[in-house]
């Protein structure tokens, strides 16, 4: 019987299982297939104050801080949670492993939105890609096509810009009215970086027998490339929880409707900015309030 258990191992994971670790709680992460989350997938991490390395540096540090408090980390993922008699919880595990806690912090991150439309879901993994830092390497020197608008789409460009021959931003309104402007001034200054707004992709098929895909637009026009990479959105990743526990329409929670005992932080936490300082301060608020609820049942 553990005192906390945390699902996932993203910065607000690991922030709650510092805490409950320094509290002398004893504390599993049950960290998911690896690491980190979407922040392990960012190559330079800019925009969290005192730390100039990537994603995954600052996730592998964070691991070191917890474990050396006693924190406990597991490579498994909850299937489902019970609520048991008694007011504790049983995580039931996706490789059939059961573990029993007093309390469960809810820390599981988002994902990428999938793109919904033809030939997007048969192509992944096959020129369609959700990760540019993960596959960007594979078209170094080719054309690719980024989708979405907001800071994830123009990162991810300027990213790919550094690697492929040209790189076309696809949106579907008039301006990156969601970008921050310190980025939409540096993808102005790449070259190689075109912006291709007020249009949405119909369909996406490969090019007769090449590697070649092309990406047909809802007025017609017809864009060829190497490889797509979209970043249109993220979902919370909240799909093993049963139907008691609501979410809104991106599947976040609101910590009100949980029952005693457990909580949540991060992207999975309604209502919040999805960064990385964000997702720290409410793994930190969590990992507080779990150790007070242990507190307050001695």
């Amino acid at each position: 019987m553990y005192d906390v258990i945390i699902l996932g191992s993203g910065p607000a994971g690991l922030t709650a299982a510092i805490y409950c670790g320094r509290a002398k709680k004893s504390t599993l992460v049950l960290a998911g297939e690896s690491l980190g989350g979407q922040t392990g997938e960012i190559a330079k991490l800019e925009n969290y104050p005192g730390w100039n390395g990537s994603g995954m540096e600052l996730i592998a540090f964070m691991k070191k801080q917890a474990e050396s408090f006693g924190s406990k980390i597991e490579f498994a993922s909850a299937s489902d949670i019970k609520c048991n008699d008694d007011g504790t919880y049983t995580v039931v595990c996706d490789n059939g492993k059961t573990i029993d806690s007093k309390t469960v912090i809810l820390a599981t991150g988002a994902r990428a939105r999938r793109l919904e439309i033809d030939g997007a879901r048969e192509l992944f993994g096959h020129g369609v890609s959700y990760c540019a830092t993960c596959d960007g390497f594979f078209y170094s020197g080719r054309d690719v096509l980024v989708i979405g608008g907001g800071n994830a789409a123009l990162n991810d460009a300027l990213y790919l810009a550094d690697v492929a021959k040209t790189v076309k931003i696809i949106y579907r309104k008039s301006s990156f009215t969601r970008a921050e402007e310190i980025i939409r001034e540096r993808v102005a200054q790449k070259p190689n970086i075109e912006c291709v707004f007020n249009t949405e992709l119909k369909s996406i098929a490969k090019k007769d027998d090449s590697d070649k895909l092309i990406a047909t637009t809802t007025t017609g026009d017809e864009i060829e490339c190497d490889g797509i990479f979209v970043a249109i959105g993220h979902e919370a990743n909240t799909d093993y929880l049963s139907e008691s526990i609501k979410r809104d329409a991106m599947g976040r929670i609101d910590s009100a409707d949980l029952p005693n005992g457990m909580f949540v932080a991060g992207d999975v936490k309604s209502g919040i900015q999805m960064q990385i300082a964000t997702a720290v301060g409410t793994g930190c608020s969590a990992g507080m309030e779990a150790i007070k609820y242990l507190n307050s049942k001695e």
